[in-house]
């Protein structure tokens, strides 16, 4: 009885020139063609989503540059599995003159003391170091390892790879069913784009879902009931496998924080359809639309704020709503509030101004403050003048206190805010400039007084 190899396994290429994909890197006088032409091999990290050929590219290239190849797993292995490889390097370097090739899957899930394990072995020579990711390696990696690798992005396949990918699995399967039941493999055109459309760029994801949908293909007969030796796999077979989510989506990694920042640049940009095109996109992939409707909530205050106060209140009645109904009928609550910050007339003053009073605030500290704004709620705080001299503003002209200063004695007065001209901060701007005027005329006319008490003495 043979042991199970995944299909994916099975159809792993042999060499080189059956690779596909990543032809920014492999096509002609591209970055790892020319080190194959210059024959001067170089520690590496790939970094790209799953299913994109990371490890079968590391094997190809240690095949093709004549190395032992060992892999590792961060995931499984540890310091004591690093050292038996770097052992194993060094006596392979000695026995039989040939170098190694050192691979090590999700090498971001080793901490910094196990990366820079690696670190004196790939500067010696004992291996080339090649480690695979699917996370930033900027964020990921310690710097001393990455300054020692170059690192080159691998993409998705396009539909055109996952086709040529998908037609190999179907001649390798049908080769199978030929020699077992005498019977070929017909994989409907619907259903070939039914598992490349799931597949979403990951070649390992597609064949791992071929491999189960062929277990429901029928046999195809004539009219009269006659066997066509054929086997097929219709779009109803494949529905059965594809199921859920199938947009990849990693919660907390790079492709997460990518249309993050993919939805808030939309609704900055004022694009509905985009806006709603990503939001559907991480609600689809499995996304917590809670954490979706506090997002849309802090973009409603940085990127619309005063211009249009309805967009805050609208995104807290989406969350809210949201909670109510839940997914799916909640969704739509927040895809309302995604459109409506899109078409929103569009001001950051609020956001700049509250970075600005930050900076304030960590540069100069705690200052007291001034007594006439303390409250004096007992005797002994009224005695020590806590509240004297406060001019309550509802009392004076158009309830505004003109030429009072509300910030500390040490600090000049600060114009953090500075609506722009769109939206409702239209009004709140000529509002301010009134204001600012009256307060320049109450100055000036104060000044005027402490003046003619000085002539007068």
């Amino acid at each position: 009885m043979s042991l199970y190899q995944p299909l994916s396994d099975r159809l792993r290429p042999q060499s080189l020139d059956d690779y596909v994909g990543q032809t920014h890197l492999l096509g002609p006088n591209r970055a790892l063609s020319r080190m194959f032409a210059s024959g001067k091999l170089h520690s590496m990290v790939f970094w790209g989503p799953p299913g994109t050929g990371k490890t079968t590219l590391a094997r190809l290239i240690a095949q093709h540059s004549d190395l032992q190849f060992i892999s590792l797993s961060a995931v499984l292995d540890g310091v004591k599995e690093v050292r038996a490889a770097v052992e194993q390097a060094k006596l392979h370097r000695e026995q039989f003159k040939q170098g190694t090739l050192l691979f090590v899957d999700e090498v971001h899930r080793f901490n910094k003391a196990q990366q820079d394990a690696f670190l004196p072995f790939v500067e010696d020579g004992t291996f080339i170091f090649i480690g695979a990711t699917t996370e930033n390696p900027s964020f990921e990696l310690n710097n001393a390892l990455l300054s020692r690798a170059r690192v080159y992005v691998l993409r998705s396949l396009d539909e055109s790879e996952l086709q040529e990918v998908l037609l190999r699995a179907q001649q390798l399967l049908s080769d199978d069913l030929q020699a077992s039941t005498g019977q070929r493999l017909q994989i409907e055109e619907g259903a070939q784009q039914l598992l490349i459309q799931a597949a979403d760029g990951d070649a390992r994801r597609m064949l791992n879902l071929l491999e189960q949908a062929v277990d429901f293909a029928e046999p195809l007969e004539q009219e009269g009931g006659e066997s066509t030796g054929l086997l097929s796999l219709s779009v109803a077979h494949c529905r059965e496998v594809v199921q859920g989510g199938v947009r990849r989506f990693d919660k907390g990694g790079e492709a997460f924080y990518d249309q993050i920042s993919a939805l808030h640049k939309s609704v900055r940009g004022s694009d509905p359809n985009a806006a709603l095109y990503w939001l559907v996109r991480m609600l689809d992939g499995g996304v917590d639309p809670r954490y979706l409707a506090r997002r849309l909530i802090r973009m409603a205050s940085e990127e619309i704020g005063n211009a249009d106060n309805r967009a805050l209140q609208l995104t807290i009645n989406a969350a809210e709503a949201y909670e109510r109904l839940g997914s799916p009928e909640g969704d739509l609550a927040l895809a309302h509030a995604a459109t409506y910050l899109a078409v929103a007339p569009k001001s950051n003053a609020v956001y700049m101004a509250y970075k600005a009073a930050l900076a304030d605030v960590k540069e100069h500290g705690s200052y007291e403050v001034p007594l006439h704004l303390r409250n004096a709620p007992t005797k002994l705080m009224a005695e020590l003048d806590y509240g004297k001299g406060y001019r309550y503003a509802h009392d004076e002209p158009e309830a505004f206190a003109a030429g009072e200063c509300y910030f500390p004695d040490e600090m000049e007065e600060r114009r953090y805010y500075q609506p722009v001209e769109r939206g409702l901060e239209i009004k709140v701007a000529a509002k301010m400039a009134h204001l600012r005027q009256l307060n320049e005329q109450a100055i000036h006319k104060r000044r005027d007084a402490n003046w003619g008490k000085l002539d007068e003495s």
